[in-house]
């Protein structure tokens, strides 16, 4: 077996006592308490969260633009100096090789932040592509990453950065800055439905900027409470909400296609389904029996006819509800229509709710 990638926090994580997993092929914390625990922090003060795993590709180059918007699904051009947006990496049936964030961080200059599992597939696919003049580097090596997040994270933040912060909007941030010293960009996103930062910083910065945020309060958070946080913000999970078999009209997220910008790979199946809609859709849904479903189970009407299969379950902290994505028929959903999951070959009552679960 491979040997596990690490972050820069891997010798701290070994003396903290945190509860280590392989997480596509990284040493990562799935806790560091609990779960509950972590998770309710970011909910009502503020967590924080090593995210050094993400990959960083760097575009650049005179057609970087061109290069890009025939890649990716949302229109690159629309993004100005220090406006990042979310957007998919798709192939040619339309399918999500992979979703993730653009940052314009300067002229003809780009920084892709892709998922962890999929940065050496999507450098391989973006290098594979040919006839643009442009400069393709995986620069992850380079970088460190902390998510500070949840209602008091821009108030902490704020105490160790001079210039004031309080009017970065949603993916707005600041290529130029300093956190408490150290040069970071400071962006104005995250993975769980709070207010917070992602702070993007030298990799040698990474634990003196985690401890100082653990020292102003901020509870250290594994990839448990991320996954239910993100679960009740709405927001999908690569290879399980999206996959190479799923696209992004199927899993509700077209507000990041765009059509109007011209020719882009996956385009003639993406459009398409916009126009005529897609057979299948990623749903909301709530268990109203007893049990939690989880990836892969099977979604059945109450004739005894599949309907789908669960993406996403948990059990949420917030509501104490059980609750989940599922990829349906799109003419059998209908919110608060009832159906059955198959959970562990007892049929369980559930019911379609609206998204997200849970609003800040």
């Amino acid at each position: 077996m491979a040997e596990l990638k690490k972050t820069p926090l891997k010798e701290y994580y070994h003396e903290s006592g945190a509860k280590l997993v392989d997480f596509g092929g990284w040493e990562m914390p799935v806790q560091f308490s609990s779960i509950k625990e972590e998770h309710n922090a970011v909910r009502e003060n503020a967590g924080i969260f090593d995210v050094s795993h993400m990959g960083e590709i760097k575009v650049s180059g005179k057609e970087a633009v061109e290069f890009l918007n025939h890649t990716l699904t949302n229109d690159i051009t629309k993004l100005t100096d220090e406006k990042a947006h979310y957007t998919f990496l798709c192939n040619e049936k339309g399918g999500v090789i992979d979703d993730l964030v653009a940052y314009k961080i300067g002229e003809d200059e780009y920084l892709l932040v892709v998922n962890a599992g999929n940065t050496d597939a999507d450098f391989e696919w973006l290098n594979s592509i040919e006839g643009f003049d442009v400069k393709v580097e995986n620069v992850s090596p380079e970088y460190g990453q902390i998510a500070v997040q949840g209602p008091n994270a821009r108030e902490m933040v704020q105490k160790h950065v001079e210039e004031d912060i309080s009017g970065i909007k949603m993916f707005g941030f600041k290529k130029d800055i300093s956190v408490a010293g150290k040069d970071v960009i400071l962006s104005q996103s995250g993975y769980t439905g709070e207010d917070g930062f992602e702070i993007y910083c030298k990799s040698e910065d990474t634990l003196d900027l985690w401890k100082l945020f653990k020292e102003e309060g901020a509870v250290e958070c594994g990839l448990g409470a991320r996954d239910t946080l993100r679960l009740e913000a709405g927001l999908p999970l690569h290879g399980q909400d999206l996959t190479e078999e799923i696209t992004p009209i199927e899993a509700k997220m077209g507000f990041a296609v765009k059509l109007d910008k011209g020719d882009f790979i996956g385009k003639d199946v993406l459009q398409k389904q916009k126009e005529e809609g897609a057979s299948r859709k990623l749903q909301g849904f709530e268990i109203t029996g007893k049990g939690i479903a989880r990836t892969g189970y099977e979604a059945y009407d109450k004739d005894g006819n599949q309907v789908g299969v669960v993406t996403s379950g948990t059990q949420s902290p917030a509501s104490k509800r059980s609750i989940g994505f599922v990829m349906v028929d799109t003419d059998f959903h209908e919110i608060d229509k009832e159906f059955i999951i198959k959970v562990r070959n007892k049929d369980v009552e559930a019911k379609f709710v609206k998204t997200p679960f849970h609003k800040n």
